[in-house]
């Protein structure tokens, strides 16, 4: 792998709220808590949180949360997409219409210079017309490549195109900077870093 390019990053986020949760964020920090305790699967680092409307862009949806995740792991990225896939599932994800509000959005944005074209296609196929992935790859990784077009994720950053509206959210007191909290029992959320400044 490429010195520049050596993460595997995953995309999560979420507009509607879900039962049990104080809202979309919270569901994000209980949903990368489950991540993280995947077996043979470690968060490194997690990106600012940011709030964006929808794309494309729907009057009658609330603005997502997004942010991204660095991970350290001995998966495939097929093996990677059904842990996500199933924890989706067990947030309350229905998968059905596209582009429809949602629970619970994880995807693979990037796998190390990895470029597949199969199921899971990554790079993410869309990635490099979304604010919401890119804004919180420059966070973990401000020297990332596209591996399939060689950009830089500035590069790419400028060339997104426009009416985009994202903002980047003040960090809560919980989990990876969300509303949610493991509770008080063992230290889950120990060696998680911000995002370098």
């Amino acid at each position: 792998m490429s010195e520049h390019s050596p993460l595997v990053i995953i995309g999560i986020g979420a507009n509607l709220p879900t039962p049990g949760y104080v809202g979309p964020r919270a569901t994000c920090g209980a949903a990368l808590h489950a991540l993280a305790q995947s077996p043979g699967l470690r968060i490194l680092r997690c990106s600012d949180w940011y709030e964006s409307a929808p794309v494309p862009f729907a009057e009658d949806q609330p603005w997502f949360v997004n942010a991204a995740v660095a991970i350290d792991c001995t998966y495939t990225p097929r093996e990677l997409m059904a842990r996500l896939l199933q924890i989706e599932a067990d947030f309350g994800r229905r998968r059905g219409e596209k582009n429809a509000p949602r629970t619970l959005d994880l995807d693979i944005l990037a796998f190390g210079n990895r470029i597949e074209d199969g199921d899971p296609v990554v790079p993410h196929p869309r990635l490099s017309d979304r604010a919401f992935a890119l804004l919180p790859i420059r966070d973990l990784a401000s020297d990332w490549l596209d591996p399939r077009s060689g950009r830089s994720i500035e590069r790419l950053i400028a060339a997104l195109p426009a009416g985009q509206d994202i903002r980047v959210m003040p960090a809560a007191d919980g989990y990876m900077a969300t509303e949610w909290s493991p509770g008080p029992v063992g230290g889950e959320g120990e060696g998680v870093l911000a995002p370098d400044r």
